[in-house]
Order: C-alpha cells, then structure tokens, then sequence
C-alpha cells in the first residue's frame, strides 16, 4: 500500500475537497452506501484520493481488488475535477456492454449523467450528457472519431479493467489514438496482469532486479489488505475430487483420480470429465452448493449463487439439474443473449431467486452483491480469469459475511485459490517459452468477444477427441487462507457437512478457528473408524479387477441398449445400494456384477 503523508497545505495547491481527514478514516464504515454513491470514503479510497491531488497526474493507475470499490474512487475523483472546472467531459471505457449501463447508473447517483447507448454512428451525445461510456472494441472500430470527441473538450477518461486494452493490437492502437489527447486519464484494474506480453496503454513499466519490465501502479489495494480491513468476504474454497473415466480418440479407454499427480493431458481430461453434465460429478457438486446456499440463506435472506460454466451446453445442463434441486427457474446468462443485462440486473434485484448459470461473462467487473456461493465448473484456468471469477463473490455488503467457491480438486486451481492475497504487476520482456507454458493450462482472455464464446475445451469434447464415459464425486478439502482443512470423505458424509454447514456469517478469524476445529473433530473420530475396520483385510488387486469388470461390464450394456453409462452405474447403485465404484467394497461390486449380469438376459 503507498505510504501518504499529505497536509492540508499541499491539498489546497489543487482544489480543497475536504481530504484532510486521510489516516484517520476506519478502513470500512459500517454501513456501506449504494454502489457509487457512498459520501464518506473508505481509508484506501481516501488515501488514493490524497495521492491523486497531491501528484496532479495526467496518468494515473490504480489496483484494487475486486469488491473493494474502484467504480466509487473513480467517480470521486471524476466529480472533483468536474466541480473544479478543470474538465467538462468525461469518457468510460468497458470491457463490455452491460459494464457500460452499470458505470452509467453509478454516475447518475453523483450527479454525473453518462450516456452509456452512444454509438459511433451517433457522432455526438446529447447535451444533457456529460460524456459516454463505450467498450474497448466500439473505440477500436473508430478511434479517429473518439480523438475528435476527445479534442473537443477538456476530457477525462476512465478506463475500466485496463488489461483488457492489450487484448489486441488493434485495441491497444485505437485506445491510444482516441485518448492521447486526454487532459487526464485514470486507469482502473483489479487484475493488472495477463499471460501475453502485450503493452497496456498508457501503464508505465519499469524493470526490475531481473530485467523485466513490470507495471507500475501509483497506489495499490490487494485482496489481502482489503480483507484485513474488513472491506472484503473471506473465501472458502471447497475442493471436490471423483474417480474419472474416458476414452481417447484412438478409443483406449482411461481412468483417473481428479486431482491426483498426473501428466498434463490426464489431468485436464478427467477436469473436463468431472464437468460433463452427464456424469455424477456434477449433479453431486452442484447439491453440495445448494446445501451450502440454503445453509447462507438462514443468515443471509437474499444470499445467491453463481454457476460459471465452460459453454452454452453445459450451461444449460447445469441449469436444469438446478431447476430440479430448487423447484425455480433458474437465470441463465448467455453471451449471446441480447437479454443478458436485463437477467443480471433482474437476478440481483431479486433475492428470492437462488441460482443463475453463466457462461464466463459474469466472471468480471459485474456487481452482484448479494452473490456468496460459487461453481467453478469451467476448464480455464489462467491468473487472470480465476481472479476475476472470485471476485463476483468478496463484495461484502454487511459485517462478517463469507463467501464460499466449490471447484474441482486440480493442482493449478488449488494453487491459484492458496494465492488468493499474492499481488501480481504485468510483465513484460518474459521469455516466450514461460508465456506459452502458462497459456496452455488455460484458455487466455485474447479478445473479450472471443472469452464470451464456448471455450475450445468444449469444442474438443463436441469433435470426438475424446468422450467421457463416467464420473463421481467426493470431497476432498477445504483451503482458506493459504491452509488446507479437512480428511476428505464420501459426498454426504459428517466430514463433507461439517464443512458445509459452516454459518454464513463469520469474521475471517473465527473462519478459521471453526476449520481447525473440524479438523481436529475429524482426526479424532479417524482412528476409531480404523480400529473398527482393521479386523477386515482388503484385497486391493480383487478390488481394482472387479471394478474393471463392472466397468467393462457397464460399457458392453451401454452399447446394447444405448443408455449412457453413468446413468448404468446410477441405477445398479440404486439397485444394489452401497457408494460409487472408487468408494465400493468387494461384496457390493460383486452384487452390481450379477444385478448387471441378469439385466443382460433379461432379469430385473
């Protein structure tokens, strides 16, 4: 955090805005105003604001994370500079168009009127605005007429989520012909860095101990801070893993455990695997969350759940598994869906609907408060889009909320949730081979229109690279705060629910004495379950060819009868009784094996 140490003398060589009061604001008021509109600041905002008359920049970058309430500094510092005459007209840049209507309702709240429907077409906005909002893409596609409009006044510009201004070339050339003009620019992100080297527009770089230019924020505000200071949720991230089944495109059929040390491609085909909507990973999962919602809702009324899924298919799916276990329609958000913005701004002013599914769009910068329970159930996995998909959960609204994320148990997403409060700069001048390494662990944000698509994860699955052929869940940890907590266990299970029914409204500390606490309830009751157990001998190598038999077996009547495999294994197990295969004794497999066996010939 940057240290200030103003005086009222140095704030008055500006403009006095009744800044004086700087260090001596609590880090976060107790009741936190309408998005926007809030008449005292928050320290951090206080203090960025100080800096910001002090230094008279006519660039100036701030990062704060996600939650923490950059919409609310920029527009303080917007309302200053117009209310001192130093600029008449004002421009917002946004990564897409239902961020251009919220920075416009924002606006509004403080007396400023933006114009979020101009298009380039329009050529001026009407004179009852004060300036537009536009995306990066609409400023890309005439930046010569956005120079005009920008040279005509004495403008300053907002730009909203910076990075994305890197997306392309054509981005970062449009956004520096339109707006280098600008009396003053201020530059927003929560996530200044990307997986490509290229050049934000008008970020400074500056080179470090090793020779890689590295951005340069005039104040930064992390997670961390901000979740010492109360102005943001706490996470809990519950990580489920599953027994995984496959087949290749040269047809070799696969099996692994999520989660478990593995190449590369093992790893990312049984994710994919676990996120197929025909499998038993998901439905498991999902009811794991909506316990946990339901659980929230005892404390907080209006508490909603988000479901980030890979693409258009899967949403659906997942959609309708939800509709099933809640007995409501739930919101779908599509990114082709003209609609989209009017079901977001529905689903966050109705805190009776519980669940809305979304495809990668609601994962930056859209300001659903009353989200506290999210599905991570997308295959990408960069830096920056897991930031900015958990960032649609911190925004804390009242004291002591939590927010809970459920994703699958894979090593880059484990790492990224134990880095949750590790601040990152972009760099540049990094070796080519590191930025290729990291984009093959996910998909990257290249262009935002391209990152609203179904992913080419999916797309790999729809061209027969490989199918999934089954999937199960279990529970396998709890992470909060860079600790890992609990035994694992069957889903359904005392050690999934003593981490599920944790209450919803929790300082981060007692966060973190009820997961300790837990931990050590289940390592005590461990050893009387072994104690139990021990007179009884397991055959591990009869274990795993019966599960090779049954799984064999479930293929050859899958492909008699055409029913999909994972459903087989749902209905022996209602059949038969007894957990998934990974999870199943030698006496149950072998009662699936013969219930199978009748099925073949005809028996029920």
């Amino acid at each position: 955090m940057t240290e200030i140490n103003s005086s009222a003398a140095e704030a008055e060589t500006l403009f006095d805005v009744g800044t004086d009061v700087g260090s001596s604001l609590p880090p976060v008021y107790p009741h936190r105003a309408a998005h926007g509109t809030a008449g005292t600041l928050r320290q951090w905002q206080q203090e960025a604001l100080d800096l910001y008359i002090r230094k008279r920049p006519k660039d100036f970058l701030t990062v704060a994370t996600p939650g923490a309430g950059k919409t609310t500094f920029a527009l303080r510092v917007a309302k200053m500079l117009v209310e001192s005459g130093e600029i008449n007209r004002i421009y917002v840049i946004a990564p897409t168009d239902h961020l251009k209507r919220q920075w416009a309702d924002a606006a509004a709240r403080v007396g400023l009127n933006i114009d979020p429907n101009f298009k380039n077409s329009d050529g001026r906005h009407g004179q009852q605005f004060i300036g537009v909002a536009v995306t990066y893409a609409q400023v890309a596609n005439k930046p010569a007429l956005h120079r005009n409009k920008t040279e005509a006044g004495r403008t300053f510009v907002i730009f909203d989520e910076i990075h994305h201004a890197g997306d392309s070339l054509s981005w970062g050339d449009g956004v520096r012909e339109a707006f280098e003009p600008a009396v003053r620019r201020l530059a927003l992100t929560g996530t200044p860095f990307r997986s490509d080297t290229a050049p934000i527009p008008f970020v400074d770089y500056v080179e470090d101990a090793d020779g890689v230019r590295r951005s340069k924020a005039d104040y930064s505000y992390g997670y961390g801070p901000a979740l010492t200071d109360r102005v943001v949720r706490p996470v809990v991230f519950m990580a489920y893993s599953g027994n995984m089944r496959w087949r290749t495109s040269a047809g070799e059929e696969m099996e692994a455990q999520l989660g478990e040390a593995a190449t590369k491609d093992i790893t990312n085909h049984a994710w994919r695997t676990a996120l197929n909507p025909e499998g038993e990973w998901i439905p498991s999962v999902l009811a794991a969350a909506h316990k946990r919602l339901l659980k929230v809702r005892d404390k907080i009324s209006d508490a909603g759940g988000l479901v980030i899924a890979t693409d258009h298919e899967h949403a659906r799916a997942y959609a309708d598994q939800l509709d099933r276990l809640t007995g409501q329609k739930t919101t779908v958000v599509l990114s082709d869906d003209k609609g989209a913005s009017d079901r977001i701004e529905e689903f966050s002013e109705d805190g009776s609907k519980m669940w809305m599914v979304a495809v990668r769009m609601v994962s930056e910068g859209v300001d659903v408060p009353r989200l506290c329970v999210g599905v991570y159930a997308t295959s990408t996995s960069t830096p920056l889009f897991f930031a900015q998909a958990i960032g649609r959960f911190v925004r804390l609204r009242k004291k002591a909320e939590v927010a809970s994320v459920f994703l699958p148990s894979v090593p880059v997403l484990m790492g990224l949730a134990n880095e949750m409060e590790e601040e990152r700069d972009h760099a540049l001048d990094v070796p080519k081979s590191a930025v290729e390494e990291e984009a093959e662990e996910g998909l990257d944000d290249d262009l935002l229109e391209e990152a609203n698509k179904e992913d080419r994860a999916s797309e790999s699955l729809a061209q027969g690279e490989f199918s999934a052929l089954h999937s199960n869940a279990s529970f396998d940890k709890v992470l909060f705060d860079g600790d890992e907590f609990g035994l694992g266990g069957a889903v359904g299970s005392d050690e999934e629910m003593d981490f599920l029914g944790i209450p919803g409204l929790l300082e981060p500390e007692q966060v973190s004495t009820l997961l300790r606490q837990h931990q050590a309830e289940q390592l005590k009751r461990q050893p009387r379950a072994a104690e139990q157990k021990a007179a009884d001998v397991v055959d591990h190598r009869r274990l795993k060819d019966l599960r090779s038999q049954l799984n064999k077996s479930v293929s050859a009547y899958s492909a008699k009868t055409g029913m999909h495999q994972g459903t087989i294994h749902n209905k022996l197990r209602e059949a038969c009784g007894g957990p998934a295969v990974p999870q199943a004794d030698q006496a149950q497999l072998e009662q699936r094996l013969k219930k199978l066996q009748g099925w073949f010939v005809g028996q029920r």
